[in-house]
Parts: structure tokens; C-alpha cells; sequence
């Protein structure tokens, strides 16, 4: 069984960094592409950034050169760090496993995913 337990959310001012993880168990987590994806009241999740074996990275245009997105095989554990975060990244963030598709950043493509983390930033 598939398991994935985000963590590391919080509030932080503007400005101010996180890093959230994802722990995976049950899933074959070394060759996995996986993503972080989030969620604002009243908004539709929408992708964050995605990583496919350890290595290719993408994201959305919105978070580029702020997040990054990492894995560390040893501990089946994926990153999101975040660094000069803005109001507007407020949102539950979710990690989502199991990509089957094309586009990456939409939700119907991704069979498992977390419970979520919150993140709020203040201004």
C-alpha cells in the first residue's frame, strides 16, 4: 500500500523559507517521478514542481528560481525547498507519486497522493 506523509509546513513571514518533506513507503521510490503540487481557498490544485529520477527537474513558472525540487533515495523522502516565499504561496502543498500522462502539472495524472502541509505567508 502507498503511502505519503507530507511535512515541514508552517507560517512565515514574506520573504522567509521552508522546506517541506515527503516521506513514500509501499512505492518503488528510486526510479519515481513525483511532484509537489498546491492549493489555495477557492482555487483548483495546480503543479508546483516535479522531479523524474532524482535528476530532471521542472516547475511552475510562478515558484522558478525561488523552489526546488530534490529526492534523497536513502530515505524515500522527497523535498520542496522554499525560499523568498510571497503571500500569493499560500496554499496546502500536497506530493503526489505515480505519474502517468504528459502533463505533469494536472491532478488527473497522478494516481497516489499525501494528506497535504499548510503553508501561510504573511506580508
Amino acid at each position: 500500500q502507498v503511502k505519503l506523509v507530507e511535512s515541514g509546513g508552517g507560517s512565515v513571514q514574506a520573504g522567509g523559507s521552508l522546506r517541506l518533506s515527503c516521506a513514500a513507503s509501499g512505492y518503488t521510490y528510486s526510479s519515481a517521478c513525483m511532484a509537489w503540487f498546491r492549493q489555495a481557498p477557492g482555487k483548483e490544485r495546480e503543479g508546483v514542481a516535479k522531479i523524474n529520477s532524482g535528476v530532471l527537474a521542472s516547475y511552475a513558472d510562478s515558484v522558478k528560481d525561488r523552489f526546488t525540487i530534490s529526492q534523497d533515495n536513502a530515505k524515500n523522502t522527497l523535498y520542496l525547498q522554499m525560499n523568498s516565499l510571497k503571500p500569493e504561496d499560500t496554499a496546502m502543498y500536497y506530493c503526489a507519486a505515480d505519474f502517468k500522462g504528459t502533463e505533469w502539472w494536472l491532478t488527473l495524472h497522478w494516481n497516489y497522493w499525501g494528506q497535504g502541509t499548510q503553508v501561510t505567508v504573511s506580508s
